[in-house]
Parts: structure tokens; C-alpha cells; sequence
């Protein structure tokens, strides 16, 4: 039964069917004990009234000499055995009876007989059993009948409300059937129950990532049409010159402009894949972990190491305090580190110098990269981080994804970001700030 719905009434209903039958039961059995109680109490206290002696009229509790009655039988004994007085003629029961309460079988049933002594006489007082059971179960019939009246509409009460309680829930579904495939929006939680609201809460958390991860491949899908567009058409350029190329030298001169366009197209293909994946990763919540910041650091450096030797920039770590540790991913800082030192890298001139430093402050820790290049103007240190944007001639290095995905990152770790002056080295300084670790 896997409808909560059907579930609930099935189970109260079968609560309810079960609780009425054993009250019924239980109501009709103790109907039933008092009901002889009763009678057995009415006969002693008949038997009692004729103590003093038979009414002159000859009857007793309307009952006159030889009128049958099959309810009661009244008889009254002399002591030698001489049957004084009977209510119902040829009574046959035992002359002699047992004092006290006792069951006696005569007319093809049973009697229900209180036998009395008093003075020189006993009085016999008995009733039909049959007739005692109708009467009794007539009693118990009417203690029973209002329960089972009464079980059909609390059943019904309990159908309305179970009903009434999961109509949110339904509601909620049928939200959910109504939508299109891109309605991402979030569901209402008004008027849920406490147990259902979480649900629906975390499903609209859902939703929510889902439009993220949707957003930044539209984004993705957008930029990789705009931006690759060009230096496609420069590669088919200059496919179409090495195939025009008259000599060799020209022919040279072809293959290696061909050669440094793939190399930017590539360039720009794996910032986009990386820029696109830290997205994606920011929009499902990826896991995070203790990751060692200054670990992260030396592996940048050595990423980039080669490219910073080339042209005589010197890069290193300038200060480092004791270790530190952010919760993060360990292959996004890695390359949210490199990112930083590349740009840098890039825009410092020949001989240069790039400095980093790692300061634990109160258990967050900050991260700075300094460089001896240009620098950047204020007015450009907040358009430096949208994507595709260069600073300066159309013709400087790079594709303008570097910072964005550096960004990216840091929005990703819920660290701080942002540009300055150096003042050590005269060039631009990046400042990240991550969160103390919990």
C-alpha cells in the first residue's frame, strides 16, 4: 500500500471497526451480568414481600392463583410439604428446594429459582430463563446500538480529516504535474503541514541549483558561440594562407601563426570548460574538505614556473605564517591560485617580480598576490572580473576569462575578492579573503 492517504485510513478505520467491536462486546457482556443482578435482585425482594404472608386476594405482584405466567412462578410450601399457593398451575418444580439462589430444569427449559424459608414456610420464587435472556439482551442491544451508530460517523470524521490534511500535499503535486519542463520556480509551502514543509523546502533548494547548473550551461553555450567564433576564423585565415604560401619561408612563417592560433583557441577552450565546471560545481554545492592553502600555493607555482622563468619574473612565496587550511576543493583553489599567477605573470614585464604572501588572521586567512607590472585603474578593477573583458589594447594577451573564473572560485568558497595597488612592488594586488574554518 504505497498511498500515505490510503494507508492512514486503512489503518484508522481498522482502528476504529476494531475499538467499537470490543467495546460493543465488552458493553454487551457487562449489560448482560447486571441485567441478572438485577432480576436476581427483584426476585429476592418478591420472594422477601411475602414473608408475613399471602395477600388476602390471592395474588402476588399481580400475579393471581392459577394464572400462568412463564416470566415468574411464585410457590409457597408448607414445611411438610403441602404446596400452599402457585402462580402457574402444574409448575413441577422441586417441592423440596435448595435455599439460596439455584438453576432448575422443568417445562423443557431452565428456571432461574431463589428459595426463602420463613417461619413454617419456604417461598419459591422463579423465572424463565429464556425470557430472562430476552429481556437482558433487548437491555444490551440498546447500550451497543448508539456504539455502532457512532462508529460509521467517526469513520467518516476520520476520512474527512485525513482528507482535509494531505489536501496541501496534493495541491503541492499537482503544482508539480502543472509544470513545464523549464519552470524552475519555486513551489509555495503555504499552509503545508511541519512534516511536509521540509520537503518542499529542500525541493525548491533543488530547483534552485537546477536553474544554477541550466543558467551556466546557457551561459557557457552563449559565450562559446561568441568568442570562438573569431579565432576559428582566424585559424581558417591562416589555413588558407599555408596553402597560398609561394615559398618556404612564407610557408614557415604560416605553420607557426597557425601554430600560436591553436594554441589560444586551446587557451581559450580549457578556460571556458574551467569557468563553466566551477559553475556547475558552485551550483550543485559540491563537498568541501580541509584543504592546506600553502600546499595549494607551491603547486600553482610550479604550474607556472616555466612560463614566469621564460621571461626572468621572479615568483615566490614572500610570507607565509604558519599553515593554513580552508574547506574548499582542492583542485579549484589549485586553480584559482594559478589563475591569479598567470594573470600575473602575463602583465609583468620582462624581469619582473610577483610576490605572494598567506596571512592567518584570527583563523581566517587572507591571500595576496603582488606584481611589478602595470597595474590596473581604478576604473577598470571591477570590469576586469566579467568574462571576456581585457584591459588596455585589443591586443593584449589573453581571452579576459582568468579573473572571471578566479571569481568564480572565490564565490564558490565564499571567500572575499578584491583589487588594489601594491604598494611593495607598484603593480596590481589581489586580495582573497576565505572564512574562518569551522
Amino acid at each position: 500500500m504505497r498511498s500515505l492517504r490510503a494507508r492512514l485510513l486503512w489503518f484508522l478505520l481498522a482502528a476504529i471497526v476494531l475499538a467499537a467491536g470490543i467495546q460493543g462486546f465488552v458493553a454487551y457482556r457487562t449489560v448482560l451480568t447486571e441485567a441478572d443482578d438485577i432480576f436476581d435482585h427483584h426476585m429476592q425482594q418478591m420472594a422477601l414481600s411475602l414473608r408475613a404472608g399471602l395477600p388476602p386476594t390471592g395474588t402476588v405482584g399481580g400475579l393471581g392463583v392459577g394464572e400462568e405466567n412463564f416470566e415468574f412462578i411464585v410457590q409457597v410450601w408448607s414445611l411438610d410439604g403441602s404446596r400452599i399457593f402457585e402462580s402457574a398451575a402444574d409448575a413441577r418444580l422441586p417441592q423440596r428446594a435448595v435455599l439460596g439462589f439455584s438453576n432448575v430444569q422443568a417445562r423443557g427449559t431452565t428456571y432461574r429459582v431463589f428459595s426463602l424459608q420463613t417461619g413454617a414456610l419456604v417461598i419459591q420464587v422463579a423465572q424463565d430463563m429464556r425470557a430472562r435472556r430476552r429481556m437482558a439482551g433487548t437491555l444490551a442491544l440498546n447500550t451497543v446500538g448508539p456504539i455502532a451508530i457512532a462508529a460509521p460517523l467517526l469513520m467518516l470524521v476520520v476520512w474527512w480529516v485525513v482528507s482535509r490534511s494531505l489536501a496541501p500535499v496534493a495541491r503541492v503535486r499537482k503544482q508539480v504535474a502543472a509544470r513545464e519542463a523549464d519552470d524552475l520556480s519555486p513551489l509555495s509551502d503555504a499552509d503545508l503541514p511541519e512534516e511536509v514543509r521540509p520537503l518542499v523546502q529542500e525541493l525548491n533548494l533543488l530547483f534552485e541549483r537546477v536553474r544554477k547548473a541550466f543558467e551556466a550551461q546557457k551561459h557557457f553555450v552563449a559565450d562559446a558561440a561568441h568568442e570562438l567564433r573569431s579565432p576559428l576564423a582566424a585559424l581558417k585565415l591562416q589555413v588558407q594562407g599555408l596553402q597560398r604560401a609561394p615559398d618556404e619561408v612564407t610557408r614557415t612563417l604560416a605553420v607557426t601563426r597557425l601554430s600560436a592560433g591553436i594554441d589560444r583557441a586551446t587557451r581559450l577552450v580549457e578556460q571556458m570548460l574551467a569557468l563553466a565546471r566551477h559553475e556547475a560545481s558552485a551550483a550543485a554545492g559540491a563537498q568541501r574538505e580541509a584543504v592546506s592553502l600553502d600546499e595549494v600555493t607551491r603547486l600553482a607555482i610550479s604550474d607556472i614556473v616555466a612560463a614566469a622563468q621564460a621571461r626572468g619574473i621572479d615568483v615566490g612565496i614572500v610570507r607565509a605564517d604558519a599553515p593554513a587550511t580552508v574547506q574548499g576543493q582542492p583542485e579549484a583553489l589549485r586553480t584559482l591560485v594559478r589563475n591569479l599567477l598567470d594573470n600575473a605573470v602575463k602583465y609583468t614585464p620582462a624581469g619582473g617580480q610577483v610576490d605572494i604572501a598567506i596571512r592567518d588572521e584570527a583563523g581566517a586567512v587572507a591571500l595576496s598576490v603582488d606584481d611589478s607590472g602595470p597595474g590596473l585603474p581604478e576604473a577598470e578593477r571591477g570590469r576586469v572580473l566579467d568574462r571576456f573583458y581585457r584591459s588596455g589594447e585589443p591586443q593584449a594577451p589573453g581571452s579576459g576569462l582568468g579573473l572571471a573564473i578566479v571569481k568564480s572560485i572565490a564565490d564558490l568558497h565564499g571567500a572575499t575578492l578584491s583589487l588594489a595597488q601594491s604598494t611593495s612592488l607598484g603593480g596590481l594586488r589581489v586580495v582573497l579573503g576565505f572564512p574562518a574554518s569551522v
